[in-house]
């Protein structure tokens, strides 16, 4: 963590400066909320708390490595979306048919995506997908061991596979094109250590 001088020695960029301005204005209105009152005294009072705030209590760097590609963006949350409507029916039709309960398993696979921000949002959006959950993380070597329900037949397993491939390529071409990674001083370079997984489920009782 960078002590208190270092923090103010370290030249601002523009977008350091439109996050910090976004934040301020955040906690601003957080504070006017808090007071449930719209006045003058409420805003400058939350400006100065807001700034306190941040000069006390201030977030960690995100390191930005890639570039956001609306139409590739909007194509993943479409596609999520789907994937939530249509898991959601599979799991009720589970619950209700007739039958032995369904299997469930651990489901090893590993990820190409590079950065952790972008490794956080595609965990999220596995977990938005009903019936699944992503129980651990290998941040060095890209590794999601996955709960997953209904793996009884080979064709589901292979469902699961293709959806949780399909939602990384998504979000690599949203995010993490080639072309536009630059990695940051934070970034592992973990691909020597990474071992070869073939996405196989370990079945758990």
């Amino acid at each position: 963590m960078r002590s208190f001088r270092e923090r103010f020695s370290t030249p601002l960029t523009t977008r350091d400066v439109l996050i910090r301005l976004w934040v301020l204005a955040w906690l601003t209105f957080v504070w006017v909320l808090l007071w449930g009152d719209f006045t003058i005294a409420n805003v400058v009072g939350g400006l100065i708390v807001g700034f306190l705030i941040m000069l006390l209590l201030p977030l960690p760097q995100v390191p930005v490595e890639g570039r956001l590609h609306p139409l590739s963006a909007l194509r993943l949350a479409g596609r999520i979306a789907v994937d939530l409507v249509v898991s959601s029916v599979q799991l009720a039709w589970l619950a209700i048919r007739p039958g032995p309960p369904p299997l469930s398993a651990m489901y090893r696979t590993q990820v190409a995506v590079k950065s952790d921000v972008v490794l956080s949002l595609l965990v999220n959006a596995i977990n938005l997908i009903p019936g699944t959950l992503v129980l651990e993380i290998d941040r060095v070597r890209r590794l999601l061991y996955i709960h997953v329900l209904d793996v009884g037949t080979p064709q589901a397993v292979g469902r699961f596979r293709h959806q949780t491939h399909r939602l990384e390529r998504l979000f690599i071409r949203a995010f993490e094109r080639d072309d536009d990674w630059h990695p940051s001083d934070f970034h592992v370079d973990d691909e020597h250590d990474a071992p070869e997984t073939t996405g196989e489920p370990e079945e758990r009782p």
